[in-house]
């Protein structure tokens, strides 16, 4: 499996995935009815959307803060700590129900370990492939995540088939909140001499200058989306909450066979090409999503928009591209996890205030300015990711 030869690092990596699953299911059922319940539950309008994703986001700004709390802690017990504090906020939305600033405050909760196993994970698969497999490691990941995401995503609509409306979205918390015990109780058959990564506060390094910039204009093309592609099906078209679920459970799905294969491309094609050629394709992708409504008849435009959003959703998976960049760039195991979670920081610093603004520019100036933005921030990362140089692996980080 990817390389690895020991039967122990095989069966620790099988419980590995397995979490993943679990969580990865969880995850979309979760995502699969927020933004139905935000608009439905909470009625949060377009700029108030912005405001919650503001919090929300804010947790992947400090990450590298976080992460210090757990100086020298284990890759397996972050992943423990990060599931048990993503179940309790959960637990504490479903409590807290349709009230603004609670609601608010337990999202961001569940975000806070949410985020905290973002670079763990990534350079825990990476790090478990053999040399020349990394892509393909990532790949594997992703493509598991995407199978518990594609069932959850299609729970949703059977869930609400049985219980519409509030209620419906009472039963849905309770399963992500179990599936997320799963992930916790597969987590604890990770190895557990695996040894320790050294998490500094902050890490910068000069080497790592154009990753850095590329994170920043990845981290606010992505929010755009993120954060207001569902609600434009919502609001614009009427999307609900079945729709939407169905949509990300076509996404998760046809990302089991993406992932793998973007993974094999990162590593036969290389990292820059993947990443300027993802970019190119984003730019056409947000005008579209901008401008349908303008281009096409309404139930016209609603298709192409789904349509849209699932090729966002598969070509997001570039974004692996850069962690097989830092792989290349790191000389040892600790500094490409240093350098992840800064990178993570980085993205939030700008996606933060991208939400914020984003809301209000679509409230007061329109979507297709919006999505002009957006699509001006892809061309500016295919030219940042130009400037690369392509890097040989160094030893030390084998």
């Amino acid at each position: 499996m990817l390389g690895m030869k020991s039967p122990v690092h095989k069966r620790s990596y099988l419980f590995f995935l397995i979490s993943l699953l679990c969580f990865g299911t969880a995850s979309a059922l979760f995502s699969g009815v927020l933004d139905n319940y935000l608009a439905i539950e909470l009625s949060a309008s377009k700029a108030e959307r912005g405001v919650i994703e503001f919090f929300r986001e804010m947790p992947g700004l400090f990450l590298f803060l976080t992460l210090a709390l757990f100086y020298r802690v284990s890759e397996r017990r972050i992943f423990q700590v990060g599931y048990a504090i993503a179940m309790v906020g959960v637990l504490g939305f479903l409590l807290v129900g349709p009230r603004m600033i609670p609601a608010i405050f337990m999202l961001t909760v569940y975000s806070t370990g949410q985020h905290l196993i973002m670079p763990v994970r990534q350079s825990y698969a990476v790090h478990s492939a053999g040399r020349g497999k990394e892509g393909a490691a990532l790949g594997l990941m992703r493509s598991v995540q995407s199978i518990g995401q594609v069932i959850g995503f299609f729970i949703v609509p059977l869930i609400f088939l049985a219980a519409s409306g509030s209620m419906g979205f009472t039963y849905t918390f309770i399963g992500v909140i179990i599936l997320i015990l799963c992930a916790i109780l597969a987590s604890l058959f990770l190895e557990r001499d695996t040894g320790t990564v050294t998490r500094q506060r902050i890490y910068f390094r000069k080497k790592y200058t154009t990753y850095y910039i590329l994170q920043n204009f990845y981290g606010a093309r992505k929010q755009v989306f993120m954060t207001f592609a569902p609600y434009v099906l919502i609001l614009n078209y009427g999307a609900s909450t079945s729709v939407i679920a169905m949509l990300m459970g076509v996404c998760a799905a046809l990302n089991i066979v993406v992932s793998p294969l973007i993974g094999k491309l990162i590593d036969r094609a290389g990292y820059k090409a993947v990443m300027v050629g993802d970019t190119v394709i984003l730019f056409f992708v947000c005008l579209l999503y901008g401008f349908a409504h303008r281009l096409f008849p309404i139930p016209v435009a609603y298709i192409v928009v789904a349509v849209v959003y699932v090729i966002d959703h598969l070509v997001s998976n570039a974004s692996m591209a850069a962690s097989v960049y830092v792989r290349h760039l790191s000389d040892d195991r600790d500094e490409m996890t240093a350098t992840l979670t800064t990178g993570i920081s980085l993205d939030h610093l700008i996606s933060i205030f991208i939400a914020l603004a984003g809301g209000l520019i679509w409230e007061f100036l329109g979507i297709e300015l919006l999505f002009i933005l957006a699509a001006l921030l892809a061309v500016m990362n295919s030219l940042i990711a130009l400037t690369i140089k392509p890097q040989k692996l160094s030893a030390a980080a084998l």
